[in-house]
């Protein structure tokens, strides 16, 4: 039995949300925020024992963030569970409580195959009543009554057999009510919720769950008696040890004791403190008894809390505590007895496994990471990993991940493998290394075909923006070739609902074609690989305009001809130029290298500057021209497209960081005066108080900043 989907509803961050989970290892990709915590305490809720006390104790702060009133609204955790087996514990559970009816005709005792199972927070009975009495839309009445509900006026009811897809904003609203409108459902008890799971019943007896927590101070875990991953395993055996076993060494113990108590040192120092205090405050005043005794504890639960673990991390032939370990020696000394924990668990043949590891990565090297993910894998057994690592991302399944993300203040899952073919999930997972598994933690994607762009884009936005593209939340990923349909199409949808741009080449042809007699054989070959090129780029935009036709995800962005010759084309010849002593050592070719550049002349630039590239390598060329861009580069318009498609609205603090950029780089270099430049800062600040629109800043800034290349960037951005 595995959990095949888990559904949640108002809680915390989460207003709708669906995740889609296979059978054995499942990956929970998401940012900092996106609820991945949230995501694991809502599971615990439902199957931990040891959350069974915080289910029934859900308070206001649990109700989603986002609802601007939370009375009145559920919150519903609901688990749908598939290959539910044939034991006779399994089916009479099911049977009872969370089995989903089988279908006409079917015999009573027929086995189940799913089952359903949901934690719903909800108003009490009679407060439900009230509302389904509220007529429509009366807004008036219904806020009379919401506003009277407390949480004291919630329960917390467990249910089966449910047929409702709660994360349908439809469905909730018949089952609930839909609160903006003031139409509440008329059924107090829909049929639809379930049926009440029995407490004598309770799934969290008859499952084995064990959560790992994230590693955040391990050393502290350890010291804690009811965290320490050590003490929870020997007092798991310690119950399996017989007391006659235990009885000579509880006798042994009490003898040290005695024996300890019993030196001539020891008596002698308490006679003196005996002997002192009578001196000090008298016979009358002193205690009636004093004794030094030794605190050995001679009961078998003490002993073990006694016990400390010793690790040797080199080949020193020395062990230390817990403490002196390196931090990834620590992290996983304690992954490895909460694994153990866990396979004591299993041991118990509950009706189910599941193991819930939240972000194992923390100071772990890479290849550890990797070695982890890959070992452990436990036969009927449910493994669901948070994490933040790439190099985690990279050796899991594509169809077996779920992507948490931020929309707004809501949190958001996706599946990148919906609707996709076996083929095409093969050729997503081939190119999905630890470096384009990137794409799948940001918040916005903007695919380059080569090294150039990938080394060169960055440089150049942050040296003319004042911004990395980092801080828009954009992941810019070399894709190193042009087959951008096997991973764009993550991009949809059914799947992952986030922006993302194609940045690629046209290879349009800047010189004749036209064979020649005159042409030796370099120039012929050259004009045949442009033909070619020039073929190929027609019908590559054929292709990907069609591909991204109609996918509001989606969109393609192209340079006439190519990255380095379109860098000239937008007005680059004097950067490119300041290159030529980085590339050439002879100062002729240098001088020749400057004129072609400077030439006006697009075929002969543009020749000299793919011979540039070529001399280099393309992605080194493309070093060494981030060493002379600066803020008057002028960034090629399709670049700036591409990347505002990913990141379409800036924040007012991010325009202000822009703009201020912009004007101290203009002061500095004496393009604007002191007096201007006062302007400006005048303008943002009352553009940051609220006093000044985005329209009226734009039109300011073109005012102070005259001529700049900023307001071309930022004119299409909200």
């Amino acid at each position: 039995m595995h959990i095949s989907k888990l559904t949640i509803v108002n809680y915390r961050n989460f207003s709708r949300t669906s995740l889609a989970l296979q059978k054995g290892v499942n990956t929970i990709l998401g940012e900092n925020g996106s609820g991945k915590t949230n995501l694991f305490r809502a599971i615990r809720l439902l199957l931990d024992d040891n959350m069974v006390r915080s289910a029934h104790r859900l308070e206001e702060a649990d109700f989603h963030r986002g609802e601007t009133q939370w009375q009145g609204h559920w919150i519903i955790i609901g688990l749908e569970f598939a290959d539910v087996g044939p034991g006779e514990a399994i089916q009479a559970l099911f049977l009872h409580g969370a089995g989903v009816v089988p279908g006409a005709g079917a015999q009573p005792e027929a086995q189940i195959g799913r089952a359903t199972y949901n934690l719903i927070f909800r108003p009490r009975k009679e407060i439900r009543l009230r509302l389904s009495q509220v007529p429509d839309r009366d807004l008036a009445s219904l806020a009379l009554i919401r506003d009277g509900i407390t949480i004291g006026d919630y329960e917390t009811l467990f249910t089966g057999r449910s047929t409702a897809d709660f994360a349908d904003p439809a469905i909730y609203n018949q089952i609930v009510g839909d609160f903006e409108q003031a139409i509440l459902s008329k059924e107090v008890d829909d049929p639809r919720v379930g049926v009440r799971v029995p407490q004598i019943l309770s799934l969290t007896e008859e499952v084995s769950i064990t959560f790992i927590q994230a590693l955040r101070d391990v050393v502290s875990e350890f010291h804690n008696n009811r965290t320490n991953p050590l003490l929870t395993l020997l007092k798991g055996k310690s119950g399996e040890i017989a007391p006659a076993t235990m009885a000579p060494i509880v006798a042994r113990v009490k003898e040290l004791n005695a024996s300890i108590e019993a030196l001539n040192d020891v008596q002698d120092v308490r006679s003196d403190i005996r002997g002192t205090i009578k001196d000090a405050a008298g016979e009358t005043y002193s205690p009636a008894s004093l004794s030094i005794k030794s605190d050995l504890p001679d009961e078998a639960d003490k002993l073990f809390q006694s016990l400390r673990l010793f690790v040797g991390e080199s080949d020193e032939q020395y062990e230390g505590a817990i403490h002196e370990l390196s931090l990834g020696g620590a992290n996983l000394i304690y992954l490895t007895l909460k694994l153990l924990e866990f396979k004591y668990q299993k041991a118990r043949e509950s009706i189910a496994n599941f193991l819930l590891i939240e972000e194992p990565e923390a100071h772990i090297h890479t290849h550890i990471q990797k070695t982890l993910f890959d070992r452990i894998a436990y036969s009927d057994t449910q493994i669901i990993y948070s994490t933040h690592s790439t190099h985690i991302s990279e050796v899991s399944k594509i169809s077996s991940v779920n992507i948490l993300g931020r929309n707004g203040i809501t949190c958001e899952a996706y599946q990148p493998a919906t609707g996709l073919t076996s083929s095409e999930i093969g050729n997503v997972q081939r190119y999905l290394d630890a470096v384009r598994s990137n794409l799948l933690f940001a918040k916005s994607v903007v695919l380059v075909e080569g090294d150039a762009e990938e080394i060169l884009l960055p440089i150049l936005f942050k040296k003319v923006v004042g911004l990395s593209l980092d801080e828009l939340g954009i992941s810019l990923i070399n894709i190193r070739s042009t087959g951008f349909k096997n991973v764009a199409l993550l991009f949809h949808n059914q799947r992952i609902r986030k922006r993302c741009s194609i940045i690629t080449d046209l290879d349009r042809a800047f010189v004749d074609t036209t064979p020649s007699a005159a042409d030796n054989e370099a120039e012929a070959r050259f004009k045949r690989k442009c033909a070619g090129a020039h073929e190929d780029g027609a019908a590559r935009k054929v292709a990907l305009d069609a591909f991204v036709a109609g996918n509001q995800w989606l969109a393609a962005y192209y340079a006439t001809h190519t990255f380095e010759v379109d860098f000239i084309l937008a007005g680059n010849a004097e950067d490119a130029s300041m290159a030529v002593p980085l590339v050439y050592v002879d100062p002729a070719t240098r001088i020749e290298a400057e004129e072609d550049l400077r030439s006006g002349d697009l075929p002969r630039a543009g020749r000299r500057m793919l011979r540039m590239a070529s001399h280099e390598g393309k992605g080194w060329f493309a070093i060494l021209m981030g060493q002379v861009v600066s803020h008057v580069t002028s960034i090629p318009r399709y670049v700036i497209d591409a990347i505002f498609f990913a990141r379409p609205t800036l924040s007012n603090d991010l325009y202000v960081n822009i703009y201020s950029y912009r004007v101290n780089r203009a002061r500095e270099t004496n393009a604007i005066t002191a007096r201007m430049a006062t302007e400006a800062t005048d303008l943002l600040q009352r553009f940051r108080a609220g006093h000044v629109n985005l329209d009226a800043l734009k039109a300011g800034m073109i005012a102070v900043l005259p001529g700049d290349q900023i307001h071309d960037i930022l004119m299409e951005v909200a």
